[in-house]
Protein backbone atom coordinates (compact mmCIF):
# COMPACT_ATOMS: atom_id res chain seq x y z
CA UNK A 1 0.00 0.00 0.00
CA UNK A 2 1.33 3.45 -0.87
CA UNK A 3 1.23 6.56 1.29
CA UNK A 4 -1.50 7.91 -0.97
CA UNK A 5 -3.65 4.86 -0.19
CA UNK A 6 -3.56 5.64 3.53
CA UNK A 7 -5.91 8.42 4.74
CA UNK A 8 -3.32 11.16 5.10
CA UNK A 9 -4.58 14.67 5.62
CA UNK A 10 -7.40 13.50 7.92
CA UNK A 11 -7.87 15.78 10.93
CA UNK A 12 -9.09 14.40 14.24
CA UNK A 13 -11.17 16.31 16.75
CA UNK A 14 -8.00 17.93 18.11
CA UNK A 15 -7.10 19.22 14.65
CA UNK A 16 -4.10 16.88 14.32
CA UNK A 17 -3.26 15.98 10.73
CA UNK A 18 -1.22 13.02 9.42
CA UNK A 19 1.14 13.95 6.57
CA UNK A 20 3.92 12.27 4.58
CA UNK A 21 7.30 13.20 6.05
CA UNK A 22 8.88 15.96 3.91
CA UNK A 23 12.00 18.11 4.15
CA UNK A 24 9.86 20.98 5.45
CA UNK A 25 9.30 18.88 8.60
CA UNK A 26 12.99 18.42 9.46
CA UNK A 27 13.23 21.30 11.93
CA UNK A 28 10.09 20.12 13.72
CA UNK A 29 11.43 16.57 13.86
CA UNK A 30 14.70 17.85 15.31
CA UNK A 31 12.81 19.74 18.00
CA UNK A 32 10.95 16.55 18.92
CA UNK A 33 14.11 14.48 19.25
CA UNK A 34 15.74 17.21 21.34
CA UNK A 35 12.73 17.18 23.67
CA UNK A 36 13.35 13.45 24.16
CA UNK A 37 17.11 14.03 24.64
CA UNK A 38 17.81 11.89 21.58
CA UNK A 39 21.10 13.14 20.14
CA UNK A 40 20.08 13.49 16.48
CA UNK A 41 21.43 16.35 14.42
CA UNK A 42 19.45 17.93 11.60
CA UNK A 43 21.89 16.14 9.26
CA UNK A 44 20.93 12.77 10.78
CA UNK A 45 17.24 13.44 10.19
CA UNK A 46 18.03 14.54 6.64
CA UNK A 47 19.96 11.35 5.82
CA UNK A 48 17.16 9.25 7.29
CA UNK A 49 14.62 11.01 5.10
CA UNK A 50 16.80 10.66 1.99
CA UNK A 51 17.05 6.90 2.51
CA UNK A 52 13.50 6.17 3.62
CA UNK A 53 9.90 7.26 4.03
CA UNK A 54 7.66 8.29 6.88
CA UNK A 55 4.82 10.26 8.37
CA UNK A 56 4.47 13.21 10.70
CA UNK A 57 1.60 14.38 12.84
CA UNK A 58 1.06 18.13 12.84
CA UNK A 59 -1.08 20.34 15.06
CA UNK A 60 -1.40 23.99 13.96
CA UNK A 61 1.75 23.63 11.86
CA UNK A 62 3.83 22.12 14.69
CA UNK A 63 5.23 18.61 14.36
CA UNK A 64 4.06 16.54 17.33
CA UNK A 65 4.95 13.05 16.05
CA UNK A 66 7.19 11.23 13.59
CA UNK A 67 7.66 7.69 12.27
CA UNK A 68 9.97 6.48 9.51
CA UNK A 69 10.88 3.28 7.69
CA UNK A 70 13.62 2.15 5.32
CA UNK A 71 13.04 -0.48 2.60
CA UNK A 72 15.63 -3.22 2.07
CA UNK A 73 14.55 -4.74 -1.20
CA UNK A 74 10.94 -5.71 -1.76
CA UNK A 75 10.56 -8.04 1.21
CA UNK A 76 12.09 -6.40 4.30
CA UNK A 77 12.45 -3.03 6.00
CA UNK A 78 13.42 -1.40 9.28
CA UNK A 79 11.43 1.19 11.21
CA UNK A 80 12.41 3.85 13.70
CA UNK A 81 12.47 7.51 14.73
CA UNK A 82 9.00 6.94 16.18
CA UNK A 83 8.44 9.89 18.52
CA UNK A 84 5.40 11.62 20.01
CA UNK A 85 5.77 14.94 21.86
CA UNK A 86 5.51 14.53 25.62
CA UNK A 87 2.44 16.76 25.87
CA UNK A 88 0.65 14.68 23.23
CA UNK A 89 1.39 11.22 24.61
CA UNK A 90 -1.34 8.91 25.82
CA UNK A 91 -3.82 9.91 23.09
CA UNK A 92 -3.19 7.15 20.55
CA UNK A 93 -0.88 9.17 18.31
CA UNK A 94 1.91 6.58 18.43
CA UNK A 95 -0.58 3.93 17.30
CA UNK A 96 -1.84 6.20 14.52
CA UNK A 97 1.70 6.75 13.21
CA UNK A 98 2.60 3.07 13.46
CA UNK A 99 -0.54 1.90 11.70
CA UNK A 100 0.12 4.33 8.84
CA UNK A 101 3.72 3.13 8.58
CA UNK A 102 2.74 -0.55 8.53
CA UNK A 103 0.09 0.09 5.88
CA UNK A 104 2.64 1.80 3.64
CA UNK A 105 5.38 -0.81 4.14
CA UNK A 106 3.04 -3.81 3.76
CA UNK A 107 3.68 -6.68 3.02
CA UNK A 108 7.33 -6.38 4.01
CA UNK A 109 8.77 -7.94 7.16
CA UNK A 110 9.55 -5.04 9.53
CA UNK A 111 12.28 -4.95 12.17
CA UNK A 112 12.78 -2.25 14.80
CA UNK A 113 14.55 -1.52 18.07
CA UNK A 114 12.13 -0.45 20.77
CA UNK A 115 12.47 1.55 23.94
CA UNK A 116 10.88 -0.03 27.02
CA UNK A 117 7.92 2.33 26.62
CA UNK A 118 7.21 1.21 23.05
CA UNK A 119 7.23 -2.57 23.49
CA UNK A 120 3.51 -2.86 24.29
CA UNK A 121 2.51 -0.79 21.24
CA UNK A 122 4.51 -3.05 18.94
CA UNK A 123 3.41 -6.29 20.59
CA UNK A 124 -0.21 -5.31 19.93
CA UNK A 125 0.64 -5.13 16.23
CA UNK A 126 2.22 -8.56 16.12
CA UNK A 127 5.89 -7.74 16.68
CA UNK A 128 7.84 -10.31 18.68
CA UNK A 129 11.11 -9.71 20.60
CA UNK A 130 14.23 -11.31 19.12
CA UNK A 131 17.09 -9.78 21.12
CA UNK A 132 18.55 -6.90 23.10
CA UNK A 133 20.77 -4.07 21.88
CA UNK A 134 23.20 -2.35 24.25
CA UNK A 135 24.14 1.26 23.47
CA UNK A 136 27.73 2.08 24.48
CA UNK A 137 29.22 5.55 24.20
CA UNK A 138 31.87 7.89 25.55
CA UNK A 139 35.40 9.17 24.99
CA UNK A 140 37.66 6.19 24.23
CA UNK A 141 40.59 5.77 26.60
CA UNK A 142 44.05 4.42 25.85
CA UNK A 143 45.59 3.84 22.45
CA UNK A 144 44.18 1.64 19.72
CA UNK A 145 45.91 -0.19 16.90
CA UNK A 146 44.97 0.96 13.43
CA UNK A 147 45.95 -2.43 11.98
CA UNK A 148 46.08 -5.99 13.30
CA UNK A 149 48.72 -8.09 11.55
CA UNK A 150 47.97 -6.23 8.35
CA UNK A 151 44.44 -7.60 8.18
CA UNK A 152 42.57 -4.27 8.30
CA UNK A 153 42.93 -1.48 5.79
CA UNK A 154 40.97 1.57 4.69
CA UNK A 155 38.07 0.79 2.40
CA UNK A 156 38.47 1.71 -1.28
CA UNK A 157 35.73 2.53 -3.77
CA UNK A 158 36.47 -0.74 -5.53
CA UNK A 159 35.59 -2.66 -2.35
CA UNK A 160 31.91 -1.78 -2.48
CA UNK A 161 30.71 -4.98 -4.14
CA UNK A 162 32.57 -7.14 -1.60
CA UNK A 163 31.15 -5.06 1.26
CA UNK A 164 27.60 -5.36 -0.11
CA UNK A 165 27.97 -9.13 -0.40
CA UNK A 166 29.33 -9.39 3.15
CA UNK A 167 26.44 -7.34 4.46
CA UNK A 168 23.89 -9.47 2.61
CA UNK A 169 25.46 -12.65 4.00
CA UNK A 170 25.36 -11.26 7.55
CA UNK A 171 21.88 -9.72 7.51
CA UNK A 172 19.95 -11.43 4.74
CA UNK A 173 18.97 -7.92 3.59
CA UNK A 174 19.52 -5.91 0.42
CA UNK A 175 21.01 -2.70 1.88
CA UNK A 176 23.19 -1.46 -0.97
CA UNK A 177 21.63 2.02 -1.10
CA UNK A 178 22.08 2.58 2.62
CA UNK A 179 25.65 1.25 2.57
CA UNK A 180 26.62 3.48 -0.33
CA UNK A 181 25.29 6.55 1.50
CA UNK A 182 27.02 5.69 4.79
CA UNK A 183 30.35 4.89 3.14
CA UNK A 184 30.32 8.14 1.18
CA UNK A 185 29.69 10.13 4.36
CA UNK A 186 32.18 8.35 6.61
CA UNK A 187 35.33 6.22 6.84
CA UNK A 188 35.23 2.57 5.87
CA UNK A 189 37.49 -0.30 6.97
CA UNK A 190 37.92 -3.69 5.33
CA UNK A 191 39.33 -6.84 6.93
CA UNK A 192 40.89 -9.27 4.49
CA UNK A 193 42.30 -12.74 5.01
CA UNK A 194 44.04 -14.61 2.18
CA UNK A 195 43.02 -11.79 -0.12
CA UNK A 196 39.31 -12.30 0.59
CA UNK A 197 37.09 -9.72 2.30
CA UNK A 198 35.97 -11.16 5.65
CA UNK A 199 34.58 -8.10 7.44
CA UNK A 200 33.94 -4.39 7.26
CA UNK A 201 33.14 -1.41 9.48
CA UNK A 202 31.97 2.16 8.88
CA UNK A 203 32.63 5.14 11.16
CA UNK A 204 30.73 8.36 10.55
CA UNK A 205 29.48 11.54 12.18
CA UNK A 206 26.21 10.96 14.01
CA UNK A 207 24.59 12.43 17.08
CA UNK A 208 27.07 13.69 19.68
CA UNK A 209 30.13 12.43 17.82
CA UNK A 210 30.83 9.36 15.69
CA UNK A 211 28.97 6.07 15.45
CA UNK A 212 30.95 2.95 14.54
CA UNK A 213 28.63 0.66 12.61
CA UNK A 214 27.68 -1.40 10.84
CA UNK A 215 30.43 -3.79 11.91
CA UNK A 216 30.25 -7.13 10.12
CA UNK A 217 32.76 -9.93 10.65
CA UNK A 218 33.09 -13.68 10.97
CA UNK A 219 34.24 -13.73 14.61
CA UNK A 220 34.53 -11.41 17.63
CA UNK A 221 38.31 -11.04 17.20
CA UNK A 222 37.90 -9.75 13.64
CA UNK A 223 35.07 -7.42 14.67
CA UNK A 224 37.22 -6.01 17.46
CA UNK A 225 40.10 -5.45 15.01
CA UNK A 226 37.78 -3.41 12.79
CA UNK A 227 36.52 -1.37 15.75
CA UNK A 228 40.10 -0.79 16.94
CA UNK A 229 40.99 0.59 13.52
CA UNK A 230 38.09 3.03 13.66
CA UNK A 231 38.91 4.07 17.23
CA UNK A 232 42.55 4.64 16.29
CA UNK A 233 41.49 7.20 13.70
CA UNK A 234 38.98 8.85 16.05
CA UNK A 235 41.47 9.35 18.86
CA UNK A 236 39.83 11.08 21.83
CA UNK A 237 36.60 11.95 20.05
CA UNK A 238 33.18 10.85 21.31
CA UNK A 239 32.17 7.46 19.92
CA UNK A 240 29.02 5.33 20.04
CA UNK A 241 28.57 1.63 19.32
CA UNK A 242 25.21 -0.19 19.32
CA UNK A 243 25.88 -3.89 19.78
CA UNK A 244 23.86 -7.02 20.49
CA UNK A 245 23.84 -8.38 24.04
CA UNK A 246 25.30 -11.57 22.53
CA UNK A 247 28.24 -9.85 20.81
CA UNK A 248 30.69 -10.47 23.70
CA UNK A 249 31.88 -6.84 23.48
CA UNK A 250 30.23 -5.19 26.46
CA UNK A 251 32.97 -5.75 29.02
CA UNK A 252 35.70 -4.65 26.60
CA UNK A 253 33.82 -1.53 25.48
CA UNK A 254 33.31 -0.45 29.09
CA UNK A 255 36.99 -1.07 29.84
CA UNK A 256 37.98 1.46 27.16
CA UNK A 257 35.54 4.14 28.32
CA UNK A 258 32.46 3.38 26.20
CA UNK A 259 29.89 2.93 28.93
CA UNK A 260 26.59 1.13 28.48
CA UNK A 261 23.97 3.89 28.69
CA UNK A 262 20.74 2.24 27.51
CA UNK A 263 19.15 -0.89 26.07
CA UNK A 264 16.65 -1.49 23.29
CA UNK A 265 14.54 -4.53 22.45
CA UNK A 266 14.88 -5.81 18.89
CA UNK A 267 11.47 -6.82 17.54
CA UNK A 268 10.24 -8.18 14.23
CA UNK A 269 6.90 -8.45 12.43
CA UNK A 270 7.15 -11.28 9.90
CA UNK A 271 9.81 -13.82 9.03
CA UNK A 272 13.46 -13.33 9.92
CA UNK A 273 15.60 -12.63 6.82
CA UNK A 274 17.65 -15.67 5.70
CA UNK A 275 21.20 -14.68 6.69
CA UNK A 276 23.76 -17.02 5.10
CA UNK A 277 26.90 -16.29 7.13
CA UNK A 278 29.59 -16.97 8.14
CA UNK A 279 29.76 -13.18 8.56
CA UNK A 280 27.41 -11.69 11.15
CA UNK A 281 26.57 -8.25 12.50
CA UNK A 282 28.46 -7.09 15.60
CA UNK A 283 27.35 -3.44 15.61
CA UNK A 284 24.44 -1.57 14.03
CA UNK A 285 24.48 1.39 11.66
CA UNK A 286 22.16 2.89 14.28
CA UNK A 287 19.11 1.64 16.12
CA UNK A 288 16.76 2.87 13.37
CA UNK A 289 18.57 1.53 10.31
CA UNK A 290 19.59 -1.71 12.04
Amino acid sequence: MTAAAYPVGHRDNEDVVLLPFARSHLEGALNLSQEMSWPYRIEDWDVALQLGHGFVLERAGTVIGTAAWWPYGETHASAGMIIVAKAAQGRGYGARLMDALLAWAHPRTIALNSTAEGVTLYRRRGFVPTGIIHQHQGIPSGSHESLRSGLVRSMATSDFEAVAQLDRAATGLERRRMLDRLIRSGDGYLLQRDGIARGYAISRLFGRGHVIGPVVAECPADARALIEAALADLGRRFARIDTSATSQFGEWLESIGLQRVSDATTMILGAQPPALGPARTFALANQSFG
